[in-house]
C-alpha cells in the first residue's frame, strides 16, 4: 500500500511517500481502509521532533491521527463492529497514523461515522471536535445561558466551540480575523470581535464564565484572559507550551488541555452532524502524496481551516 513515512525527525522533506506492506489486525483491533486523514498542527510537532517526551513514536512513522474509513478486516476479539462499517476515530498519538492507504486501529476508539456528510470529509471531525467539546463540557463545565469567549474562534477548533456553546446555550463571544469572521458569524457566534484591529480586554465588558483560548497569543494576552472571567469561572487553554493563567483569589481555574480520543463523545458529535446541529467545515482536500507539501505550506503558516488528505482509490 501506499503511505506518507518520515524515517527521521526534521523539516517536512523528511517526509517520504512510499510503498509499506499492509498491515495486519490484532487482538482488539481493526484495519480501516483510509477515506481521508487531516491535517493537525500536532502532526508537524511530532514529525519535527518536539513531542518525543510525551509522544514517543517508532521510527519510521506514518502521520495522521484522525481517520475516516471503512472497516475491512477484524483481530480476535472485536465485537461491535464488522466489515463493512463506515467508522471514524482519533487514533493513538504514539502509533501508525493514517496517512496511508490502511491502518490499524483499537476497536474502543472508533465511532460509527455520520452518514450526512461525505465519509472522506468525517476527517475532520475527531481531534478538533473532540478538543472543542472536552474544553467546554469536561473542562469549563458549561451550561446553559453562561457567557463564553472563544479567542481565536476562526480555526478548525473554534468552528466547532462556536457551535458547541451555542447549541448548549451559552452566549458566545468570538475573536476571529477578517477572513473568517464571516463564518465565525454563521457559526452561531453572538458577538464576534476583529482581532486585528480590537484588543479583546477591550471588547469585553461583562465578565464570562469561560474563556477559551485557541490562539498562539503572547503571554501578556493570554494572562489578561483571566480578568475577563468571573470569580469562579475558567480559562481553558489549548496553547500547552504557555501554561493557563488563573487567579486563586478570585477562584478562577487555569486549565491546559491535552485531548483525549473518547468514542463515546465521538459518537454524540456524529448524532448532532446527522441532525443537522452541528455543520462539518472542509477547506480543502488534498491527494496523500501531497502531504508533504502540506507540511511545508503549515510551516510557513499557509494552511487555514480543515485540510483532509485523500489516499488513492484502489
Amino acid at each position: 500500500m501506499k503511505a506518507v513515512r518520515f524515517h527521521e525527525y526534521g523539516d517536512p522533506r523528511v517526509l517520504r511517500y512510499e510503498d509499506v506492506e499492509r498491515p495486519l489486525p490484532g487482538p482488539g483491533e481493526v484495519r480501516v481502509r483510509v477515506a481521508a486523514t487531516s491535517f493537525n498542527s500536532v502532526d508537524g510537532n511530532i514529525r519535527g521532533g518536539f513531542m518525543r517526551g510525551p509522544i514517543p513514536v517508532v521510527l519510521p512513522h506514518t502521520p495522521g491521527i484522525d481517520v475516516a474509513g471503512t472497516v475491512d478486516a477484524l483481530g480476535e476479539g472485536v465485537d461491535g463492529i464488522a466489515v463493512g462499517d463506515d467508522v471514524i476515530g482519533f487514533l493513538p498519538m504514539d502509533g501508525a497514523g493514517a496517512a496511508a492507504e490502511y491502518v490499524l486501529a483499537p476497536a474502543e476508539v472508533l465511532a460509527r461515522a455520520p452518514k450526512s456528510v461525505p465519509l472522506a470529509d468525517a476527517a475532520a471531525v475527531p481531534v478538533v471536535g473532540l478538543t472543542a467539546y472536552q474544553a467546554l463540557f469536561d473542562h469549563g463545565k458549561l451550561t446553559a445561558g453562561q457567557r463564553v469567549l472563544v479567542n481565536g474562534a476562526g480555526g478548525a477548533v473554534g468552528g466547532y466551540a462556536v457551535q458547541l456553546a451555542k447549541k448548549a446555550g451559552a452566549h458566545v463571544i468570538a475573536t476571529a480575523g477578517p477572513r473568517s469572521g464571516e463564518a465565525v458569524t454563521a457559526a452561531g457566534a453572538d458577538e464576534v470581535v476583529d482581532h486585528t484591529t480590537t484588543g479583546v480586554t477591550a471588547a469585553v465588558t461583562e465578565p464570562v464564565d469561560i474563556a477559551l483560548n485557541l490562539a498562539p497569543v503572547d503571554p501578556a494576552e493570554l494572562a489578561a484572559l483571566a480578568t475577563l472571567v468571573r470569580p469562579g469561572g475558567a480559562v481553558v487553554n489549548t496553547t500547552v507550551w504557555m501554561p493557563a493563567p488563573s487567579d486563586e483569589e478570585r477562584g478562577v481555574r487555569g486549565i491546559d488541555l491535552f485531548v483525549r480520543s473518547d468514542a463515546g463523545q465521538l459518537a454524540k458529535l456524529v448524532s448532532m452532524i446527522d441532525g443537522g446541529e452541528l455543520h462539518v467545515a472542509v477547506t480543502e482536500r488534498i491527494p496523500l502524496a501531497e502531504l508533504p507539501a502540506l507540511h511545508t505550506r503549515a510551516a510557513e503558516g499557509g494552511v487555514h481551516g480543515k485540510v483532509i488528505v485523500v489516499p488513492p482509490a484502489d
